[in-house]
């Protein structure tokens, strides 16, 4: 009972720390519905608990903890992929933009001298 009491009140922390970095523009919402999602998992499985044990149950998993461990670091290496991916598309546009902009420098040094007098 004091666990699903702690777990229920871990949730509903995380649940408006996730609502507070939305409302601050801190967090984007396509990151936020993941965690909103998950705290609302976690929150509903705090207050049902024998929903956990009957989803093990149904897939042959013994222990529900073991079921929750697993779909947690299903959850955590699934983001950690999307978010490689965003470094990468980030890290090709920074790259554009340099390059973009060492061009309009030498463009602006080469018209700079061409309009000195002589």
């Amino acid at each position: 009972m004091v666990a699903s009491v702690l777990a229920a009140i871990s949730a509903l922390v995380v649940f408006a720390f996730v609502l507070y970095l939305l409302s601050r523009g801190v967090l984007k919402e396509k990151y936020a519905v993941l965690w909103l999602a998950v705290t609302g998992g976690a929150f509903f499985f705090s207050l049902f608990p024998n929903a956990l044990k009957w989803i093990s149950d149904s897939i042959g998993v013994t222990i529900p903890s073991n079921l929750v461990f697993f779909v947690t670091l299903v959850i955590l290496v699934l983001v950690n992929i999307q978010l490689s991916c965003e470094l990468s598309r980030h890290e090709a546009r920074i790259r554009r933009l340099a390059e973009e902009s060492a061009l309009l420098g030498e463009r602006m040094r080469h018209l700079e001298e061409n309009d000195e007098p002589q």
